[in-house]
């Protein structure tokens, strides 16, 4: 149990150290075209492992749902992440994405048919009220590039939480990994296709550090993250993984205050605490009992 619990916080660390990068990216490739790169290397690294386990990508009777999870989870989702990075710090669009458990609990009842407790949405309703705090206790002087950028955060945050509960849905017909490299194929493409003339040669700055960076993104907070992850969920079992993925947020503000020497106000801090604090309530609280028994035989 030990294991999984210190994967399962290996996981966050690494998508933690994401947004750092992010941010070290962000004067030095447009958001699309990093998008493209990480994920494309990713998308290699994921079929080569599919090949040595003598797997196969059904990158073409598969293509509805590839093309769906790769828009939501790895175009959107990573895209507005590194557009937002431009405009607010790391720590503070760390915070906000405390959260994705708070928008896939919104999209669960939705896509899932699956209830949610009304502790749930008590927990969703927190979340919100620190969102708000964190708007207001900005560290940075109000301007509207930084609401702007604020407002992509929360729109990644809702990228992600459509992507997980429709990867949950076509996980019953394909293996994790699959449908991750299908996802990271067809996300690719849609960066790729998203560069076509937006992205000029004049607007790539890249650097020693920079491209350290598009190495970590590409691989820890991409590959090793997502084994990690899976690796730690299959150890302790879905219902008690669930609430660590609020210690995301609390990373993201570590490395931004020790990496980037960022400050954050009272109020801000207030406001992240309080959005995790919602995240878990609803985390902990809004489990099925389909769920609960799907840990039960995970454990045995």
């Amino acid at each position: 149990m030990k294991q999984g619990i210190a994967l399962l916080i290996m996981a966050t660390v690494f998508w933690g150290g994401n947004y750092i990068c992010g941010r070290y990216l962000a004067p030095a490739l447009p958001a699309t075209l990093l998008n493209t790169v990480r994920w494309g290397i990713s998308t290699v690294i994921l079929v080569g492992i599919l090949s040595f386990n003598k797997k196969s990508l059904p990158l073409l009777s598969k293509w509805r749902e590839f093309l769906i999870l790769g828009f939501f989870g790895v175009f959107a989702f990573s895209t507005l992440n590194y557009m937002g990075l431009k405009n607010i710090s790391a720590s503070q669009a760390g915070m906000i994405s405390a959260g994705i458990p708070v928008a896939i609990l919104m999209f669960t009842p939705f896509v899932l048919k699956e209830k949610v407790k009304l502790r749930a949405w008590i927990g969703t309703v927190v979340s919100v009220v620190g969102v708000v705090l964190l708007f207001k206790g900005k560290h940075t002087a109000s301007s509207q590039a930084s609401i702007i950028g604020e407002i992509e955060i929360i729109l990644s945050c809702l990228a992600w939480g459509l992507y997980t509960v429709l990867g949950k849905r076509y996980g019953k017909e394909m293996d994790p990994l699959t449908m991750t490299a299908g996802a990271a194929f067809y996300g690719t493409l849609l960066s790729a296709i998203s560069c076509i003339g937006t992205v000029k040669p004049d607007m790539i700055h890249m650097s020693a550090t920079a491209w350290l960076c598009i190495i970590y993104v590409s691989t820890f907070a991409s590959v090793g993250a997502y084994f990690a992850w899976n690796a730690g969920v299959k150890i302790a079992g879905a219902g008690r993984a669930a609430p660590y993925i609020n210690f995301l947020p609390v990373w993201t503000v570590i490395f931004g205050v020790a990496l980037l020497h960022e400050q954050i106000s009272w109020m801000s801090l207030v406001g992240g605490v309080v959005t995790i604090l919602g995240a878990v309530l609803a985390s902990i609280t809004g489990q099925s009992k389909r769920n609960k028994v799907q840990r039960l035989k995970s454990q045995v």
